[in-house]
C-alpha cells in the first residue's frame, strides 16, 4: 500500500484509543469484565482437572464441556429477548450474583467431601447460563455507549484483556495447585464475581429498555425477521456453527492430549496453555489495524483457512515443543476471527434489537458444538486424539470453500 495512505492511518488510531478510555460506561464495563475474566480463567482450568482427577476419563471431561455449551444452545435466544426488555444493569447484577452463589456452594460441597460428578454437571450448566446472560447484556451496552467507528477497537480491548488473563489464569492456577487443593480455584472465582457484582453498581443507568413491540414471542419473531433480512450476517451465522464445532473438538482434546499422551503435570500444563493466550494478545493488538487495511470479509476468510492449518499441526504433535506452535497460532487467529464476527454483528444490527440478535445467533452458533465435543471423546477412545485434530482441520477447509462460494470474501 502506498506510504501516503499508510501514514495518516496512525492518527485516527491514537484518537480512537483516547476516546475509548475516556468513555466512563466503557471503563466500568471493562473493569467489571476483568474481574469476571480473572475468576473464570481459574475456574475453567480447575474444573476439568478436578473431573479428570475424580474419573480419569476423557468422556467425563468432554461431557462437562458439552454441558457447558447447552445453555447457549437452548436458552440464548430467550435470554436475548429478556435483555432487550429489562434494564441491562440490573440484569447483569443478577447474572453475576447467580454465578457467585453457585461457585461458593460448589466449593462448600467439595470441601465437605459431598461433591459428586453430577454436581459439577449441574453447576456447569447454570454457571454458563448466567455467564451468557451477563455477556449478552454487555454486548448490548457496548453497542449503546460506544460510537460505531470504535466498535472494532472496543471489542479488541475486551479481547486483549481476556487473552491477557488467559495467560495469567493458568499460571495462577498452577501456583494454587502447589499450595492448596484443586477446588480452591472455585473459591477464588467466587470472590472475583463478588468484586464484579460491586463494580457493576457503578454503571450509569442509561440503558432504558426498548419499547415493547408486543408480547415475548412477537419480539422473538421480530428478532428472527431482522436476522434473516440481514443475508450476510445470516450466512456467517450458519458457517459459525461448523467453525465452533471444529474449534470445540480441538479445545476439548488439548488438555486430555497434554495430560494423557505428553504426561504434563498440572503446573507445566498451565504454562503451556498460556501460549494460546500470547497468540490471543497479539491478535487483539493487530485486529483493529487489519480492519483498516483489509475488507472484513477477506480477514474472516483467511482466519478460517489458517485455523485449519493450526489444527493440522496437532496431528503431528509428539512433544510439548510441537504443541506450543499450534496453541499460539490458534490463539492468534481465533481472536482476530472472533473480534471481526462480533463487530460485524454489532455494526449491522439496530441498537434496540442487539440483545435478540446476539441471543439468536448465540444459540445458532452452538448448534453443532455440543455434539462435536461429546463425539470427540468417543473418537479419542476408538482412534486416538490425532483423528479428532485431523477432523477439525478438514472441517475448517470445507467451511472455507463454502465461504468463498457464498462471496462473503467480498464483504467490505
Amino acid at each position: 500500500m502506498p506510504v501516503p495512505n499508510h501514514t495518516p492511518a496512525k492518527k485516527p488510531e491514537l484518537h480512537e484509543n483516547m476516546s475509548i478510555w475516556r468513555n466512563r460506561p466503557f471503563l466500568v464495563l471493562f473493569f467489571t469484565s476483568t474481574f469476571i475474566a480473572c475468576g473464570a480463567k481459574v475456574y475453567e482450568l480447575a474444573l476439568p482437572l478436578i473431573l479428570y482427577d475424580m474419573t480419569q476419563s476423557p468422556v467425563a471431561m468432554t461431557t462437562m464441556k458439552s454441558i457447558e455449551f447447552l445453555p447457549n444452545l437452548l436458552l440464548a435466544m430467550f435470554i436475548g429477548v429478556w435483555v432487550d426488555r429489562f434494564s441491562k444493569k440490573r440484569w447483569s447484577q443478577w447474572m453475576v450474583f447467580g454465578q457467585m452463589v453457585l461457585l461458593f456452594l460448589l466449593y462448600g460441597l467439595t470441601e465437605s467431601g459431598h461433591a459428586q460428578v453430577i454436581h459439577y454437571y449441574v453447576a456447569g450448566f447454570f454457571l454458563m447460563a448466567f455467564n451468557y446472560g451477563f455477556h449478552n447484556a454487555r454486548v448490548s451496552m457496548i453497542k449503546q455507549v460506544v460510537p460505531t467507528p470504535l466498535l472494532t477497537l472496543a471489542n479488541a480491548r475486551f479481547s486483549f484483556m481476556g487473552t491477557f488473563i488467559e495467560i495469567m489464569g493458568p499460571a495462577i492456577t498452577g501456583f494454587i495447585l502447589l499450595l492448596s487443593t484443586l477446588h480452591t480455584g472455585l473459591l477464588i472465582t467466587g470472590t472475583a464475581y463478588l468484586l464484579a457484582f460491586i463494580a457493576i453498581s457503578f454503571v450509569d443507568r442509561t440503558d432504558a429498555p426498548a419499547p415493547s413491540q408486543g408480547g415475548f414471542w412477537q419480539e422473538l419473531r421480530n428478532g428472527w425477521k431482522e436476522l434473516l433480512g440481514n443475508r450476510p450476517l445470516w450466512q456467517i451465522t450458519v458457517l459459525v456453527i461448523f467453525l465452533n464445532a471444529t474449534s470445540g473438538m480441538y479445545d476439548a482434546m488439548i488438555i486430555f492430549f497434554a495430560k494423557d499422551h505428553l504426561r504434563l503435570d498440572n503446573s507445566t500444563l498451565g504454562l503451556v496453555l498460556s501460549v494460546a493466550g500470547l497468540g490471543g494478545l497479539l491478535g487483539s493488538s493487530v485486529v483493529a489495524y487489519l480492519r483498516r487495511r483489509f475488507p472484513i470479509g477477506r480477514i474472516m476468510g483467511m482466519t478460517i483457512l489458517l485455523l485449519g492449518c493450526s489444527y493440522l499441526l496437532m496431528v503431528f504433535a509428539q512433544s510439548t515443543w510441537m504443541l506450543c506452535p499450534s496453541l499460539f497460532l490458534t490463539g492468534l487467529i481465533s481472536t482476530i476471527e472472533n473480534v471481526c464476527i462480533w463487530t460485524f454483528r454489532q455494526e449491522t444490527t439496530p441498537a434496540h434489537m442487539i440483545g435478540r440478535i446476539s441471543g439468536i445467533t448465540g444459540s445458532i452458533f452452538k448448534l453443532g458444538i455440543v455434539f462435536s465435543i461429546y463425539g470427540s471423546g468417543w473418537m479419542t477412545l476408538s482412534f486416538g486424539p490425532w483423528v479428532v485434530f485431523l477432523a477439525a482441520a478438514v472441517g475448517n477447509l470445507v467451511v472455507f470453500l463454502v465461504y468463498r462460494r457464498l462471496a462473503l470474501w467480498k464483504l467490505a
